[in-house]
């Protein structure tokens, strides 16, 4: 039976640890996700932070690729990073050849939108849903979203509008690193979408 609070952070690669950490500072049962067995067990998943086109290939090989899809096509909810954003995006722009992803959030998404790891930034975001405080956001060569379908919702964009925070019914993905800054509303976010399944 799947407790509540008992989420998967995908650990094929990237930046598992802080996201684990963080989930676990909120209360949640963490565990690492690298096969369909794995995924069974959660009722939630964290793609996090890395490379896509690594996340991708791996996941076909330890046979994840279609147990996630199938997992979103069922409503699971899921909190993508970064990387994570683009393997929910159901259409990449600049994906290198062959590179698939999960799909699931109705946006078409740039990788790499801000260049080299060395052209990272922070910023401070206003996201309206959260009220209070703005989102403390550190981007390490994030993607952006370029345009938002209309099943999807815009939750945050930079000053210039670049959309970097959407969501689709329970789906979550974000330009960048919330584990990282210790920011823990969209982690929070995710767990009351699993919280709300139980």
């Amino acid at each position: 039976m799947v407790t509540t609070l008992r989420v998967g952070v995908l650990a094929l690669q990237g930046d598992v640890r802080e996201h684990a950490a963080l989930l676990a500072e909120l209360g949640a049962e963490v565990a690492p996700v690298r096969r369909p067995e794995e995924l069974a067990t959660v009722g939630g998943l964290v793609i996090p932070g890395g490379e896509s086109t690594v996340i991708d290939k791996l996941s076909r090989t330890f046979g994840l690729q279609e147990p996630i899809r199938t997992a979103i096509a069922d409503g699971m909810p899921v909190l993508g990073t970064c990387a994570g954003l683009i393997m929910l995006s159901n259409t990449l722009v600049d994906g290198i050849e062959g590179q698939e992803t999960f799909g699931g959030l109705d946006v078409l998404t740039r990788r790499n939108a801000f260049g080299r790891q060395t052209e990272s930034f922070e910023a401070e975001l206003d996201v309206p849903e959260f009220g209070g405080d703005p989102v403390h956001a550190a981007f390490i060569r994030g993607p952006v979203v370029e345009s938002v379908g209309p099943a999807a919702t815009t939750l945050a964009a930079l000053p210039d509008g670049r959309v970097v925070a959407v969501e689709q019914g329970d789906l979550l993905g974000i330009s960048f690193h919330p584990e990282i800054s210790g920011e823990p509303r969209f982690h929070q976010r995710f767990l009351d979408r699993v919280a709300a399944r139980g």
